[in-house]
């Protein structure tokens, strides 16, 4: 099975594997993107998939929050509803949000309206991806790899270098990574968080061959496309 960890970057998107040959990718289109869906066999990805019709915040967002804490829920993000999806502004999806949920949508989340928009499309027209692609979340993950506790905030230094750290004691060749990525790429097109939430997804997505999937929730809905609304980790990470 050939694993991978997707995550968005202001070039588009980074994926890193660490199957038996690892290494590293910048998809810069979303041809490049559907091309990691049809070679991965599987991917966790950090972006929305299954969106909810009328309720501002899906159940997974909700638990997620509660999980990570106070501290750390502002990470995570309400997408927009499916008819706001495809408003052609920021103006227009919040007429549509409040129209239906009463609340406006962020722009943090209108900011990756797009690459959920380009999600859903190659999710709805392939439904073989759905078996393959799971929505996940780095910092449940690196909370998991911690043994459920997260080490100050990865916009820090100190958060930055202990989740790599985290994520090398597993995969050695992560810190080559870090380092490679960095200096191939510049930070207006690959941040330094970019690179360590990708590590993570991969780390699970190579783990979870090996070590159960869990969700939350546990029993997950599906939205009106099908789509499973669900955030997914590794039950156990422990070396």
């Amino acid at each position: 099975m050939k694993t991978a960890g997707i995550d968005g970057c202001k070039a588009g998107w980074i994926l890193i594997t660490f199957d038996e040959d690892p290494g590293y990718f910048v998809l810069r289109s979303d041809e490049d993107l559907e091309e990691a869906f049809k070679t991965y066999d599987r991917i966790f990805i950090d972006m929305p998939i299954g969106l909810e019709d009328e309720n501002y915040t899906r159940e997974c967002d909700r638990l997620l929050r509660e999980t990570l804490g106070p501290e750390y829920a502002s990470s995570v993000f309400s997408p927009p509803i499916r008819p706001a999806l495809h408003a052609p502004s920021y103006v227009e999806a919040n007429i549509q949000s409040y129209e239906y949920t009463e609340k406006k949508l962020t722009v943090q989340a209108w900011n990756i309206t797009p690459k959920i928009r380009t999600i859903d499309s190659f999710l709805q027209n392939n439904k073989e991806y759905r078996e393959k692609v799971f929505e996940s979340h780095p910092e449940l993950l690196f909370m998991k790899l911690n043994g459920g506790m997260i080490y100050q905030k990865k916009k820090t230094k100190k958060g930055l270098r202990h989740r790599l750290g985290l994520v090398v004691d597993h995969e050695e060749i992560a810190a080559d990574f870090f380092r490679d990525i960095k200096e191939e790429f510049r930070r207006n097109e690959v941040a330094e968080d970019d690179i360590v939430d990708a590590m993570a997804l991969a780390l699970a997505a190579k783990q979870s061959q090996e070590k159960p999937i869990e969700t939350l929730p546990e029993d997950p809905p599906l939205d009106s496309e099908g789509l499973k609304m669900a955030i997914h980790y590794v039950k156990r990470t422990a070396i």
